[in-house]
């Protein structure tokens, strides 16, 4: 077991904080959507400050967005912390967290992309379990499959494991680097955990599942930010590799050279010797899965699987 701090399963007619950590909404009236779809799913919605705010490509002012995130969870009437979106803006709030009493309170945290930053800083300072898991304005609002509701609805209410984390139909899990591995899931957007490094809230992968995904970036870029990782030994210090979604990380410019994304992980990544599997679709993906941080999981790569053998709530 992993010992962190387990989350309250939350159940319909539960409350939900929804806060904008990171960038704005594109439209107020995409902040009344996604309230709606959360109170279809049958909980009660409480909008933070942060939902409305804009101060360039941020949700407001930095202390409004910490506030908003400080002030969901020591709130009592606030069973769950749902972000809206992602974007920008984690990496400079992250110090202006209530760490202590955050880890007094924990509640199920759910975001992915930029909200990465949080996921690391509530796993390794408040040691609790967050998910990595779609959001309403940005995955929910237009086309919201099954798959996706099905996979979500199931991490925020059930007190179980998991079990075995399977990909879409049609889309098949493979095997990059053969072998099994054991430990907690860590990680999420590659660009936010590059940019934890050399700071108090660097990311620590010692004995830990690594999960990496991104968007829109280049290949050049998404080798140069897992060089970094090497050679801060995040890449030693793991037991094994979980590859995400790489939504639209090719090259440009198709007349320049470049290497391909494959390439770069078998430059890169295969010669660490760790088990490593890929296109697990979790990240900037439709559809794509909930996948909880924190818990202890079983990497079966010659198997292709990955297993969730711990509970992410109780």
């Amino acid at each position: 077991m992993s010992g962190l701090k387990k989350p309250k399963a939350i159940k319909t007619g539960d409350r939900i904080g929804l806060i904008a950590p990171s960038s704005p909404v594109s439209r107020p009236d995409r902040v009344e959507e996604s309230v709606k779809k959360l109170e279809e799913f049958g909980f009660e919605v409480t909008v933070g400050d942060s939902c409305y705010g804009r101060y360039g490509y941020l949700a407001g002012e930095d202390s409004l967005r910490a506030e908003d995130i400080n002030g969901m969870f020591a709130d009592p009437s606030i069973d769950a912390i749902v972000c809206i979106r992602g974007g920008y803006g984690t990496p400079r709030i992250i110090d202006q967290l209530d760490y202590e009493m955050i880890e007094r309170n924990p509640k199920l945290f759910v975001g992915y992309s930029d909200i990465t930053t949080l996921h690391i800083a509530l796993n390794q300072k408040c040691k609790m379990i967050t998910l990595h898991s779609p959001m309403p304005a940005s995955d929910m609002l237009r086309d919201f499959d099954e798959y996706s509701i099905k996979g979500f609805l199931q991490a925020i209410s059930s007190p179980e494991p998991l079990g075995e984390m399977k990909n879409p139909e049609g889309e098949e899990i493979q095997c990059l680097v053969a072998g099994v591995a054991t430990g907690s899931i860590i990680g999420g957007n590659l660009s936010l955990i590059a940019a934890t490094l050399g700071t108090p809230y660097e990311i620590d992968t010692k004995g830990k599942l690594l999960f990496l995904e991104d968007i829109d970036e280049e290949p050049y870029s998404i080798d140069r930010m897992l060089s970094q990782l090497r050679l801060a030994g995040k890449l030693e210090d793991c037991n094994g590799i979980i590859l995400g979604d790489w939504n639209n990380c090719v090259p440009r410019d198709v007349s320049k050279p470049s290497l391909t994304l494959q390439e770069v992980f078998q430059d890169l990544l295969v010669p660490t010797g760790k088990p490593i599997i890929c296109n697990v679709k979790a990240g900037h993906c439709k559809p794509t899965m909930t996948l909880p941080l924190g818990v202890e999981a079983i990497l079966d790569a010659d198997q292709c699987q990955l297993t969730i053998t711990e509970s992410a709530t109780v």
